[in-house]
């Protein structure tokens, strides 16, 4: 609306000052004006379906506010492809990433940000009732995503777990746990900070999982030779039923399906990767 009044009111300067002819003039430009924005906005949201659709492995984060904002930050500075998802244009604007305008809760939308692609999807939506229908839909639409999901309340936690999250964070919670963690041990908290957002040390930390076919599956670490092979030091062993084993010792096994967390630099962390699943890292 806002076009085609600025034309009706300079259609009535230019009558009133260099008549008909003028305001003939006039108003093609502001209509061919139009048309361009339009087409180019067409052309702009056509490029980014295409983009999305050749993603893979990607997050989607639904809901562009503060924690939406910062999920995509620290994914995108892991490496990770990122489309947004959120129902306001203007909010939208700004960003650079692959985005799509549209409601998260529905079908469609989903699909257009790749989610039979993905790997993950964070549901950052200011209310927990829509986190939980998307949380439901999107669990709907492909199985083995790996969902994270906001909690405004505490009570809605074990909902959002229940409708398929893999985990639930209540941002208020994590943030005051962190501010205490401060207060105690400030230069604990600040070195697990630094490890693992920060990136300006040479270490950090990574989970490795050892799949059934591992040539370690079945090993001890002793036997594996992981310290002596990568140089990667285990902090901790979570086996298939989610159970942690920290500080294990040289005698403990890696079991198939468990996950180790290893703390080491980059090229002793590929190595304890390529140790436990030399298929995946080959190339």
């Amino acid at each position: 609306m806002g076009h085609f009044g600025d034309a009706e009111r300079l259609w009535t300067i230019a009558v009133m000052v260099g008549g008909v002819g003028t305001a003939l003039y006039a108003l093609g430009t502001v209509v061919e004006s139009v048309v361009e924005g339009h087409l180019t906005e067409s052309v702009k949201r056509s490029r980014m379906s295409r983009q999305i659709e050749r993603m893979s492995g990607h997050v989607i984060v639904c809901g562009w506010g503060r924690v939406g904002k910062t999920v995509a930050e620290y994914a995108s500075g892991y490496g990770s492809g990122v489309v947004i998802v959120d129902n306001d244009p203007v909010r939208l604007g700004a960003t650079t990433l692959p985005h799509i305008v549209g409601d998260a809760t529905t079908d469609e939308v989903l699909h257009q940000a790749g989610i039979s692609q993905a790997k993950a999807l964070v549901c950052a939506l200011q209310d927990d009732a829509d986190n939980l229908f998307v949380t439901l839909t999107a669990r709907s639409l492909n199985r083995d995503l790996f969902i994270v999901s906001r909690a405004r309340i505490a009570s809605s936690e074990a909902k959002l777990l229940q409708a398929g999250a893999d985990r639930v964070v209540n941002p208020q919670h994590l943030g005051g746990a962190r501010m205490a963690a401060f207060t105690n041990q400030p230069h604990v908290a600040e070195f697990l900070d630094v490890v693992m957002h920060d990136g300006s040390l040479e270490f950090r930390l990574e989970e490795v999982q050892v799949p059934s076919g591992s040539p370690v599956a079945g090993r001890t670490l002793r036997e594996a030779q992981v310290r002596d092979e990568t140089g990667a030091l285990v902090l901790a062993v979570r086996d298939a039923q989610g159970e942690f084993l920290s500080n294990p010792d040289a005698t403990t096994v890696m079991a198939p399906e468990s996950v180790l967390i290893a703390i080491g630099t980059a090229s002793q962390l590929d190595a304890l990767g390529r140790l436990v699943d030399p298929a995946s890292r080959s190339t």
